[in-house]
């Protein structure tokens, strides 16, 4: 008569061999998963295009596989020309000005200037604007049209949202050709919570 298979011995044994062998297997495709990540780009002034295309041109230049969601006033950042992106420090205490010329104790001076100013005085985002291109200039920091260029290159996938475009009556021959999906929130929320890092911007 043939002996019977100790089955707990065996249960024990394979348990063991998954111990030994599951962190390993583990960390090895985690190793060799190519991280993700999905930006949503909900502004369109000059300030705020810099946060998502940094981080999207960043993390394509790293490897990442990363897609842009532009919706609202973001998907402005998508149109032919963004020269004429423009700042608004109206109602944004964390921006004091800082002028980008004159001596160096004067460039060191925080403008902190009143809403109340601001809103009365004309032209004074045209002025904030340009004392904002200047500085990005001085400092030598690449504009919005190239650090998306460099997501472009990086292979970032740039998507507009399709209910934006229909809302603020644009066509796609508004923006640039590399744009190559439009869709809505159904389509991106399954893009998002799959991603290792998900970002509002």
């Amino acid at each position: 008569m043939a002996a019977q298979p100790d089955t707990a011995a065996l249960d024990r044994l394979i348990a063991e061999r998954l111990d030994a062998l599951l962190p390993q297997k583990l960390a090895e495709l985690r190793a060799a998963k190519t991280p993700s990540m999905t930006i949503i780009s909900t502004k369109g002034t000059l300030d705020w295009a810099y946060p998502p295309f940094i981080l999207a041109s960043t993390a394509g230049a790293m490897g990442w596989d990363v897609s842009m969601f532009f919706t609202f006033y973001g998907l402005g950042l998508l149109r032919k020309d963004i020269s004429d992106l423009k700042v608004s420090p109206l109602g944004n205490p964390g921006m004091p000005m800082k002028m980008p010329f004159g001596p160096d104790w004067f460039k060191g001076i925080n403008w902190n200037i009143p809403n109340a100013v601001q809103a009365i005085v004309p032209g004074f985002e045209t002025m904030a604007t340009a004392l904002m291109k200047q500085t990005i200039q001085n400092k030598g920091v690449a504009g919005v049209a190239e650090l998306r260029e460099a997501c472009i290159e990086g292979g970032v996938k740039l998507i507009g949202c399709q209910m934006t475009v229909d809302l603020f009556g644009y066509t796609r021959d508004d923006f640039i050709p590399e744009v190559k999906e439009y869709c809505g929130a159904a389509h991106f929320l399954p893009m998002a919570r799959d991603a290792d890092v998900s970002l509002f911007i």
